[in-house]
């Protein structure tokens, strides 16, 4: 089997995993368990907490001590494991302790699945930034296909949909011992300095100007990715209460509709390649903020009868909103990062986005929706949300072209694959 039939594997079922349960665990959090909405928020916040030191972590371990496919595979079976433990629970602060633990198990994942990526890319002497795209577009479709499977199935308010994620996981953990070996670096197996054998090196990317704002644009658009995961099936799902609106099927299949935001990614992810070459990669990442600035502005202005199409045209946008920055900024990492410490480079990254960018997105967002959101009878204002939304994403837009400073450099990205 070729190598890259083989990473579209990996990619497929890592992103089944999350797509099994990421985006209708609130439908079964509030209409199956009827838990409260703050400790919703609580839940979320768990991929936040988690990589803010899971990821860095995982990568210093892999850029050391042990190959990222074997530990790729060691964190999906424990994670299979605690997946499988939760429908059983009938407790939300139980279910926030075992949430907590499986994030701490599948977000370090993301990274390592882009190392090993990586690495088996350039030993087979394939162009990184031409072959990787193509690859990880199949992760998106597993990412649709375990939404259709859950929403089609009727599970969406169902804990069976956590025992499907659970079957996966357990697959791709063995899964992975079959990849392609990736060894850690033997130079940083050899006795240094106590800061290099911790891997803590990588951290020496802040003291780079350059890097360090990079850094805090992660983090920035981390917020906004979390507020489209927490919010945009909720959005939905609340039109129920509008009788004009319920027996719509954007309103019954909501998890169908937000599923057009992964099909537009499998697109926009085939043309990467061409607009980092002719744009570079600071204004593909500019072009992704302002598709974040669309992408809730329409939802602002959408419903699910004559403003669908405003919904699914926002669904579209995602694909852009969130490809050029993720895909994009792993390239650029792995552009500006010594190969010795490329997976903690990659954990930084991750970090940044979905930890500390995950973490504030959900919590900020709940406090200023519970203190600027609500109508009288506790329903949420959503248009207001979604302006507020897009007013932040455009300041961080605007600050970005501002203060970041890149030239392109067709070169730099061509040494990606070697």
């Amino acid at each position: 089997m070729g190598i890259k039939i083989r990473l579209t594997i990996m990619n497929f079922l890592q992103f089944f995993i999350w797509g099994s349960w990421l985006i209708t665990i609130g439908a079964y959090w509030f209409q199956t368990k009827q838990w409260s909405g703050a400790e919703f928020g609580a839940i979320f916040s768990t991929m936040g907490i988690s990589s803010l030191f899971m990821p860095a972590i995982a990568g210093i371990i892999a850029d050391r001590w042990v190959s990222a496919q074997k530990l790729y595979g060691i964190f999906h079976i424990l994670g299979a494991i605690m997946l499988a433990i939760v429908p059983r629970i009938d407790n939300p602060s139980t279910l926030f302790w075992v949430m907590l633990v499986n994030m701490m198990f599948y977000m370090p994942t993301i990274a390592l699945s882009i190392t090993v990526a990586y690495s088996s890319l350039k030993k087979n002497g394939m162009d990184v930034v031409k072959e990787y795209p193509p690859i990880r577009v199949w992760g998106t479709v597993g990412f649709i296909v375990a939404m259709w499977v859950v929403s089609l199935s009727h599970l969406e308010v169902s804990a069976v949909q956590f025992y499907v994620a659970s079957a996966a996981s357990l697959i791709l953990g063995a899964y992975a011992f079959s990849l392609p070996d990736c060894p850690p670096s033997p130079a940083n197996t050899s006795k240094r300095t106590f800061v290099t054998a911790l891997g803590l090196n990588a951290f020496a990317l802040f003291k780079n100007s350059k890097m360090a704002m990079f850094f805090i644009f992660a983090m920035l658009l981390g917020a906004a990715l979390q507020l489209t995961n927490m919010y945009g099936d909720t959005f939905l799902h609340d039109f129920r209460n509008v009788p004009a609106y319920q027996d719509l099927l954007a309103v019954k299949f909501p998890a169908i509709i937000m599923s057009i935001s992964q099909i537009s990614e499998t697109l926009f992810i085939l043309t990467i390649p061409f607009f980092l070459r002719r744009f570079g990669i600071k204004n593909v990442m500019l072009f992704s903020m302002f598709a974040w600035v669309l992408r809730f502005g329409l939802f602002g202005f959408g419903n699910p009868a004559e403003g669908l199409w405003m919904i699914i045209l926002s669904c579209i946008i995602y694909g852009m909103a969130f490809d050029f920055f993720n895909i994009s900024g792993s390239l650029y990492v792995e552009t500006q990062s010594d190969p010795s410490i490329r997976a903690s480079a990659q954990g930084l990254f991750m970090m940044m986005t979905n930890g500390f960018g995950a973490f504030l997105g959900s919590y900020l967002s709940g406090i200023i929706i519970d203190k600027f959101y609500l109508f009288e009878d506790g329903s949420k204002n959503w248009s207001g949300i979604w302006f507020a939304f897009a007013a932040y994403s455009l300041v961080v837009a605007v600050l970005f072209a501002v203060l970041f400073k890149h030239k392109h450099d067709p070169k730099a990205l061509a040494e990606v694959k070697h």
